[in-house]
């Protein structure tokens, strides 16, 4: 075999142990989680906003840049839902480049998947102690999700994960919302179908074990935009495009129905500096049609301290090393907005 073996790497349960979440923090998160599934259930109305740096690659920014959330949180909760994204994995086209905290603690050195697991532990602890938001990560790895399971509030599938078979079994056995991309291709049916395979139950082998879940019935969709067959990225969160994932996902009779619309990647061109007009767009269409209203449900948004993005040794703090990203006067100007026109 062409493997190496570098170092061994801890099991989830020792992480934990190691690194444990505080009784004071498992029930902030409890609530939390409980709030969630109340706008799921549709016992909540407020709107969902997924919102943060493309990766966090710099814990003292990461957590500089959620407390101010916190803060604004204090002002829109009636109204918001607001989630950090704390993404600790990066998916790469190519294989290139940076691949988030997991893989690289520090970005300008090399893989350390040992001490990536540690650092992103405590930072998603230090955040959820000092801020009382629990956060959203993607689940690019199935078998890496075990060693968050006990600190998410909240799962993405990205777009090229989403037909992944070990994707959606392990969706399934996950209790607090997941959201499936629709894929690059932008085939609505199949971000429908990891749903209905992600809302039932199945038995498998994950990581070392023979497992069965019962469904998750708070996987959802989020629609991020696609690629045409010329590489062109193209828009999917229109009028006439929600209407009919609408139609789709109603005909499906699939649990809990609800969607959150991705404005950055295909679906801004990525052209970063589009977002606040896509997410302005977007609840102007809730407040035209009611079905649109009842099923879309949340944005997701790509935010950080200082706009745009820079290479991994730039230097400057609190902008993205991936990403282009709006910077945070734009994004409390935006989420104040989104208060006012839900």
């Amino acid at each position: 075999m062409s493997f190496i073996n570098i170092q061994d790497i801890p099991s989830p349960e020792e992480f934990m142990a190691s690194i444990p979440m505080s009784k004071e923090l498992q029930n902030i998160k409890a609530e939390r989680d409980k709030e969630i599934r109340n706008i799921f259930e549709d016992k909540d109305k407020r709107f969902l906003v997924i919102v943060g740096p493309c990766s966090a690659s710099d814990e003292d920014a990461v957590l500089d840049y959620t407390y101010r959330l916190a803060k604004l949180n204090d002002k829109v909760k009636e109204k918001l839902f607001i989630i950090p994204r704390i993404y600790t994995n990066k998916p790469r086209t190519t294989g290139e480049g940076y691949k988030g905290m997991l893989h690289q603690p520090d970005p300008k050195r090399g893989p350390n998947i040992l001490a990536g697991i540690e650092a992103l532990r405590k930072m998603h602890i230090r955040s959820i102690s000092e801020t009382h938001l629990t956060a959203a990560d993607e689940m690019l790895y199935p078998e890496n999700y075990a060693f968050l399971n006990d600190i998410l509030s909240y799962i993405a599938i990205g777009a090229r994960s989403v037909e992944n078979q070990q994707h959606r079994l392990v969706s399934s056995g996950i209790d607090f919302p997941v959201g499936m991309k629709n894929p690059t291709s932008g085939d609505f049916s199949v971000m429908l179908n990891a749903i209905y395979a992600a809302q039932s139950g199945h038995t498998f082998l994950y990581r070392d074990k023979e497992v069965s879940t019962h469904g998750n019935p708070l996987t959802h969709a989020i629609i991020r935009g696609y690629v045409n067959k010329h590489g062109q990225s193209l828009p999917n969160y229109h009028y006439e495009d929600l209407e009919l994932l609408a139609d789709m996902y109603y005909k499906r009779n699939l649990i809990n129905p609800l969607v959150v619309v991705d404005v950055n990647h295909a679906n801004s061109g990525k052209i970063y500096s589009e977002q606040p007009r896509i997410v302005k767009e977007v609840l102007h269409s809730r407040n035209m049609n009611s079905t649109l209203s009842s099923i879309v449900r949340g944005v997701m948004i790509e935010s950080f301290i200082v706009e745009g993005n820079q290479k991994s040794d730039g230097g400057v703090y609190g902008k993205s090393i991936t990403d282009a990203c709006i910077g945070w006067d734009t994004t409390e100007e935006l989420i104040l907005y989104m208060a006012e026109h839900v």
